[in-house]
C-alpha cells in the first residue's frame, strides 16, 4: 500500500509523532520529545512537552472535513470570546497567525489547561454558565459565520439518515424499521421547526458537562469544533436533565444567570426534542462516516452490533413520542 493509499484509508495514517514535534517546532518552539495523545477523535490533539515551558497542545484537523476558513472562524471566534473576557481557551497568536499547515495537515496550538467537570446540580455552577452563556451568546450575535455550518434540523437529519442507510452498517434486518421511523422523525421535526420561532446566532454547538472545565472557580468552555450558526437552545438543553420538574428548576436556575444579559429564548424551548433527535442521529451517522478511522473501532468497538441498533432505534421511538408531547415550560402549569 502506497502513503496515498494508506492516507485514503484514513487520514491520520500519516501523522507520526516526529510530524506533530516538527509542525510545533516549525513555529519556533523546541520539543522535550514527550507527546501524549488526548481523548480526541474528529480530530487529532496531543499535549506536546516544550523545553523549559508549560506543555502546549496542539490540535490537527480531519483532512477534507472543514475547509482554511472554517477553521479559521473558529480560532476567530475564540479570539474574539477571549477579548470579550469570556472563559475560553483561545488558540495561540504567532506572528500574527492563529491557524498553521504542515505535511497536509492545518493545526493550531493552545496553552493547557486543567480542570474537572463541573457538577450541574450545584445551583451556583449551573447560574454561573448562565451567565456565561447569555455572554456568549450575546457576542454571537454581533456577526454570522459565513463559513461555518449552518443548523438546519429537518435537512440535517435527511442527511444523518442517508448517511446511515448508505453505510453499509446498518444490519439489514433493522433497516425498513430504522427507515420508517426516521421518516416519521423528520416529519414531525419539521412541523415543529417550522412553528417555532428562532433567531440564529454563533454557537458553541456542543455544550456539554464534558466540555465544561472548572479550574481555580472558573468554569472554561473548551472544544469549539462544533460551533455553527444556529438557535441559542442548542447551547442550553444539554445543561438539563433528569425528571420534566427536575429540568424545569434547572431551567430557572439557569434563567437567573442568562438574564443578567439578554432574555431567555423561551420561543425556542418546543425545540428542545428536535434537538435531541438531531444529536442522536447525527451521532450514529459520524460513526458510520468515520468507521473507516482505525481510532473509530478501537474507540466504540459496540458500534454495529445488533444491541446497538435495537437501543438506538427504541431510543428514536421514545422521540417520536417526546415529540407529541407538551414541550417543556419555564413554569409547571
Amino acid at each position: 500500500m502506497t502513503d496515498t493509499d494508506s492516507a485514503q484509508q484514513h487520514p491520520y495514517s500519516l501523522l507520526s509523532q516526529d510530524k506533530v514535534m516538527d509542525a510545533v517546532e516549525s513555529l519556533g518552539f523546541y520539543c522535550d520529545a514527550r507527546v501524549l495523545p488526548l481523548n480526541s477523535y474528529e480530530n487529532r490533539v496531543y499535549q506536546v512537552g516544550i523545553e523549559d515551558q508549560q506543555p502546549i497542545i496542539a490540535k490537527f484537523y480531519r483532512p477534507n472535513r472543514w475547509s482554511r476558513a472554517c477553521i479559521q472562524e473558529e480560532l476567530d471566534f475564540l479570539l474574539e470570546l477571549q477579548q470579550e473576557d469570556l472563559p475560553v481557551v483561545a488558540p495561540l497568536v504567532i506572528n500574527g497567525n492563529s491557524l498553521f499547515e504542515h505535511s497536509g495537515f492545518y493545526f493550531a496550538l493552545f496553552p493547557r489547561r486543567g480542570g474537572q467537570a463541573p457538577e450541574l446540580s450545584n445551583d451556583d455552577d449551573l447560574e454561573l454558565l448562565g451567565r456565561w452563556l447569555a455572554r456568549l451568546h450575546q457576542a454571537g450575535a454581533h456577526k454570522n459565520f459565513q463559513h461555518r455550518p449552518v443548523m438546519q434540523g429537518p435537512a440535517d437529519l435527511q442527511l444523518a439518515q442517508q448517511q446511515v442507510l448508505a453505510s453499509g452498517l446498518l444490519p439489514d434486518d433493522y433497516r425498513h424499521n430504522y427507515q420508517s421511523l426516521t421518516d416519521d422523525l423528520i416529519k414531525l421535526v419539521q412541523q415543529r421547526w417550522q412553528e417555532t420561532p428562532t433567531q440564529s446566532l454563533r454557537l458553541h454547538g456542543d455544550l456539554h458537562t464534558g466540555n465544561l472545565l472548572l479550574r481555580d472557580e472558573v468554569l472554561y468552555m473548551v472544544d469549539f469544533d462544533d460551533c455553527l450558526q444556529g438557535p441559542a437552545m442548542q447551547d442550553i438543553w444539554m445543561l438539563l436533565s433528569g425528571s420534566r420538574a427536575e429540568q424545569q428548576q434547572q431551567l430557572m436556575v439557569i434563567q437567573e444567570g442568562y438574564e443578567m444579559f439578554r432574555p431567555l429564548p423561551v420561543h425556542e424551548l418546543p425545540l428542545i426534542e428536535s434537538l435531541r433527535t438531531l444529536r442522536l442521529m447525527k451521532y450514529a451517522a459520524w460513526l458510520c462516516t468515520r468507521w473507516q478511522d482505525p481510532a473509530f473501532p478501537a474507540a466504540f468497538p459496540w458500534f454495529g452490533s445488533h444491541r446497538f441498533w435495537s437501543e438506538h432505534i427504541l431510543a428514536l421511538r421514545e422521540q417520536t413520542a417526546a415529540l407529541q408531547e407538551p414541550p417543556l415550560s419555564l413554569y409547571p402549569y
